[in-house]
């Protein structure tokens, strides 16, 4: 268990810090687009470069186009932003001292209702705007089999609280 605990407290850190990443990049992008602060258009204004804070070095290079603006940028850092988030509370579940608690199943349910019900009604929504890469149906697929498997794991642990709460009404 003690193995465990150390890889769910590693990934956990990595998942808050991709998390941060995203969400940062996402308000950095918003400020720089509604503000045009740090945007140089090249190609005849058909793409954008978002450049490093107080640069002219680019740090993202998008479409100069609203539908792809926001369904093919701006969704994916703030889908992936949550999604890291609520990676990170399911890794922290395993490295608490008690396992079996209705925070922790609350921390489960959370991850797999994401997984299950938000990328696909996403990616479908975005593909009335923008092309859809074949890839991205993959990835709709990956993370419908990880919410499956996270449901799965919160009926392990519901199972065991139930165990668990009828062992201390016995001691």
């Amino acid at each position: 268990m003690n193995q465990t605990k150390i890889i769910s407290r590693i990934l956990y850190y990595i998942c808050i810090v991709l998390s941060a990443g995203y969400l940062i990049t996402l308000a950095y992008s918003m400020f720089s687009l509604i503000t045009g602060f740090a945007v140089t258009p090249y190609k005849n204004g058909q793409f954008l470069h978002i450049n490093y804070p107080f640069t002219e070095q680019p740090f993202l290079n998008i479409e100069n186009n609203y539908p792809y603006i926001i369904f093919s940028f701006l969704l994916v850092l703030i889908s992936y932003g949550i999604f890291f988030w609520l990676s990170a509370l399911v890794f922290k579940v395993f490295f608490q001292s008690k396992l079996f608690t209705t925070e922790n199943i609350l921390q489960l349910k959370r991850f797999y209702m994401y997984n299950i019900f938000i990328p696909l009604p996403v990616v479908v929504t975005a593909s009335f705007f923008v092309e859809v890469e074949s890839i991205i149906w993959g990835l709709v697929f990956i993370h419908f089999m990880l919410g499956i498997f996270c449901l799965f794991l919160a009926n392990i642990f519901k199972q065991g609280l139930h165990l668990q709460n009828e062992q201390d009404l016995f001691i």
